[in-house]
């Protein structure tokens, strides 16, 4: 997961400071449960888990055969998020690592227009996984998961935030956005409004070969 990693870069664990650099009183500034008391740091030995949904009876367990790549911090709309949280933590790995084995028939697909397939309890509503089925899709081949979901420790941490405007289409209110973007610095998140520059890059690469700007 080399690539990924280089495309995902950021930093490791952050401590939970209550005041910015920028001077503003991020105290009381909430992301999600996994990052606000700091990013915790992956393991270098970590190969894999079991991650649940949130079902105490029958749940759907999805395993993961492999370190996931770098996780990142998202405010769109599409993504799960656990309750009370604005944000969603999404991590990425390649689909041949995901299976389910257990309760596969409570799953369905959210949304089967979208982009990314995200298969969801159906009881209890949490996201297991997404997929990408497009295969001129620049990540076909990855897979989309939320490792907030599994009680197995050493996951990759979280390194930036993606779409944090996107967050205010969810419900946060604009007067939050300094101190959202204040914390996410703190926490060593850098926000974006889009994905990562290098992950942009790459999207932008890709369209500009399918158009044949670029040689392929």
């Amino acid at each position: 997961m080399g690539f990924l990693s280089s495309l995902f870069g950021g930093g490791g664990a952050a401590a939970a400071p209550q005041h910015s650099g920028s001077g503003i009183d991020t105290s009381g500034v909430k992301i999600h449960p996994a990052v606000d008391h700091g990013v915790k740091p992956g393991a270098d030995t970590f190969t894999g888990g079991t991650i649940s949904c949130l079902c105490t009876q029958n749940p759907v367990e999805v395993s993961i055969s492999a370190q996931t790549a770098h996780n990142h911090i998202c405010g769109c709309t599409k993504c799960w998020k656990p309750a009370g949280a604005d944000f969603s933590q999404i991590a990425v790995v390649g689909r041949d690592h995901v299976s389910v084995t257990a309760n596969a028939e409570k799953l369905h697909i959210v949304d089967e227009a979208a982009a990314i397939q995200r298969h969801a309890c159906r009881d209890c509503g949490a996201h297991m996984y997404g997929r990408i089925e497009n295969t001129a899709h620049p990540f076909h081949g990855l897979d989309f998961v939320h490792t907030e979901l599994s009680r197995d420790a050493g996951w990759s941490p979280a390194e930036f935030a993606a779409f944090v405007s996107s967050a205010i289409e969810g419900g946060v209110s604009p007067d939050r956005m300094d101190g959202i973007r204040a914390r996410l610095k703190e926490l060593g998140l850098e926000p974006y409004d889009a994905l990562s520059p290098p992950l942009m890059d790459l999207l932008a690469t890709d369209a500009a070969k399918k158009s044949g700007v670029l040689k392929a």
